[in-house]
C-alpha cells in the first residue's frame, strides 16, 4: 500500500477484510503464515479474556478501576504486530492487546491495576514504557524516544498511542509537530472508538476525520477500519518502514467502537443509547477475524474452544497469585521512578520513615 494513494480528507476507510470477513482488498492482503494467524487471533482472545475477567474481578472489589478494551483489539493487536523487536511501544491506558504482542506479562499488567507499583516495571529486553494516563502526554515521550535514536543513529521505530479526545490536546500537537520538523521516527496511533469518557468524536472537533490532521504537520495521514486487523498491520507496518527509512512520522487513525465503559467508574448509559451500542456488535473484530480463519481452514470451533479454556485457566490463575499478596510497598514508590532519587524524594523519604518510627 502506500499513502499517497490515501487521502484523509477523503473520509474514506482503508480496508481488507469486510464486515463478513471476506477479503475486499486482495491486493494488499499480508502473506502470514497459518501459524502467525492463529498467534494474532489467540492474542485476541487472550485480550478479550483478560478483560472479561478484569471488569468481572473489579465489580467483585477484588481489583481497582480498571479501563475495558473490548471491541479494540484489531487496532491494538494488528498495529503492535507490525513492529520490529528493538521499536519501543508507547501507551496509553488502553492497549491491552499492543502491551502483550510486545511481550508484557500478564503478571505486570495485572499487578498495575491491582494497584502495585512493580506492574510498571518491565522484563529486561521490552521496550514498552509504563501506562500513561495524562492524556496524549505519552505522544510527547514517543517524540523524545524518536529524535534521541536519530541523535544515536540507531535504526529504532517508537509507536505510540491516544484516544480521540487526546487529539484535543495540546500535548498531540505540540509532538506531531516537533517528530515532523525533526523527522522523528514516530507512528502516532489515533484509537478513535467514538467517545472521551462522555464527550463523542463529534464534539472534539469540526474535522472529518482525525487523520487529517496530518496534513497541516506535513505527515502521511490515513483513516483505517480499525477492526480490520490486516488494514491495522499493512497500514502500521507501511508507517514503521517509512520512518526506519528516515522519512519521518506518519498518523493513522484506527476507527473503531468502545463497546463498554471509558472505565469501570463511567456509566456510558448517561450519554449514548444502547441501539447505538448494539449496532457496531456486529462489527466485532473477533467475529470477523473469525469468520475468515473459519473459510479459510486455518481454525475449528474445536481450537477455538480448546484454546479458551487454556487462556482461562491462565488468566485466573496468574490473578490469583497476585491477590492479596502484592500490596506495594510504599518505599518501591520513591525508589522506582528515578535511576538516582532526587533530592526532594529523598527527603520525603526520609519523612516518611520518622513518621513509621514515630508510631511504633
Amino acid at each position: 500500500m502506500n499513502f499517497k494513494d490515501h487521502n484523509p480528507l477523503n473520509n474514506k476507510q482503508y480496508r481488507i477484510l469486510d464486515f463478513n470477513g471476506e477479503v475486499v482488498n486482495k491486493e494488499d492482503l499480508p502473506s502470514l503464515t497459518e501459524e502467525e494467524l492463529k498467534y494474532l487471533y489467540k492474542t485476541m482472545l487472550y485480550t478479550r479474556m483478560i478483560d472479561d475477567k478484569a471488569l468481572s474481578y473489579q465489580r467483585q472489589g477484588r481489583m481497582l478501576t480498571y479501563a475495558p478494551n473490548t471491541g479494540q483489539e484489531a487496532a491494538q493487536v494488528g498495529s503492535a504486530y507490525a513492529m520490529e523487536k528493538e521499536d519501543w511501544l508507547v501507551p496509553a491506558f488502553r492497549e491491552l492487546g499492543a502491551l502483550l504482542v510486545r511481550g508484557v506479562p500478564l503478571r505486570n499488567i495485572y499487578l498495575y491495576w491491582y494497584g502495585n507499583e512493580w506492574g510498571s516495571h518491565m522484563p529486561e529486553g521490552v521496550k514498552v514504557l509504563p501506562i500513561s494516563v495524562p492524556i496524549a502526554s505519552q505522544y510527547q515521550h514517543a517524540v523524545g524516544i524518536g529524535m534521541a535514536n536519530n541523535i544515536k543513529e540507531e535504526n529504532n521505530v517508537a509507536v505510540t498511542y491516544v484516544g480521540d479526545g487526546g487529539t484535543s490536546h495540546g500535548d498531540f500537537h505540540e509532538a506531531l509537530n516537533f517528530a515532523s520538523v525533526f523527522k522523528a521516527p514516530v507512528v502516532f496511533i489515533i484509537q478513535n472508538n467514538q467517545y472521551a469518557i462522555s464527550v463523542p468524536r463529534s464534539k472534539q472537533t469540526a474535522s472529518k476525520t482525525l487523520a487529517q490532521k496530518a496534513i497541516a504537520y506535513d505527515m502521511p495521514g490515513i483513516l483505517v477500519d480499525g477492526n480490520d486487523i490486516f488494514a491495522m498491520y499493512v497500514a502500521t507496518k507501511e508507517a514503521v518502514d517509512r520512518a526506519r527509512r528516515g522519512e519521518g512520522p506518519t498518523l493513522i487513525e484506527a476507527y473503531t467502537y468502545r463497546l463498554g465503559a471509558h472505565t469501570t467508574s463511567d456509566d456510558p448509559t448517561k450519554y449514548r443509547e444502547d441501539k447505538e451500542v448494539e449496532q457496531w456488535k456486529p462489527k466485532d473484530p473477533l467475529i470477523r477475524f473469525k469468520k475468515y480463519l473459519l473459510n479459510k481452514g486455518v481454525i475449528s470451533e474445536e481450537w477455538e474452544k480448546e484454546t479458551l479454556e487454556e487462556l482461562e485457566k491462565d488468566v485466573v490463575s496468574t490473578f490469583e497469585s497476585i491477590e492479596d499478596k502484592s500490596d506495594t510497598e510504599i518505599e518501591d514508590i520513591f525508589k522506582y521512578h528515578y535511576e538516582t532519587m532526587p533530592p526532594q524524594l529523598e527527603e520525603q523519604l526520609e519523612e516518611y520513615k520518622l513518621f513509621l518510627e514515630g508510631g511504633k
